[in-house]
């Protein structure tokens, strides 16, 4: 069962210390939602098959980012 995630600025962990949060460009709103769905995959990756498959998954998938190959294959490809 997935539950509720609450991510946390790692640069501004207590923004409301030091006032108001600034508002978000919609870059950044799009980039935290991405984040967010990262997250919630990832915590299903561990529930169902452990931290290791989890960070293996995504070295595996930071390394095929950086050296161009496809991640998924296409259709007719």
């Amino acid at each position: 069962m997935m539950t509720k995630l609450e991510i946390v600025n790692p640069i501004a962990p207590e923004a409301s210390r030091f006032g108001p949060a600034p508002e978000l460009s919609e870059d950044d709103k799009s980039k935290d939602e991405f984040f967010v769905r990262l997250a919630e995959i990832t915590e299903a990756m561990i529930a169902r098959h452990g931290k290791d498959f989890a960070m293996g998954t995504l070295v595996l998938t930071a390394r095929f980012v950086a050296e161009n190959k496809p991640l998924v294959k296409k259709a007719g490809a």
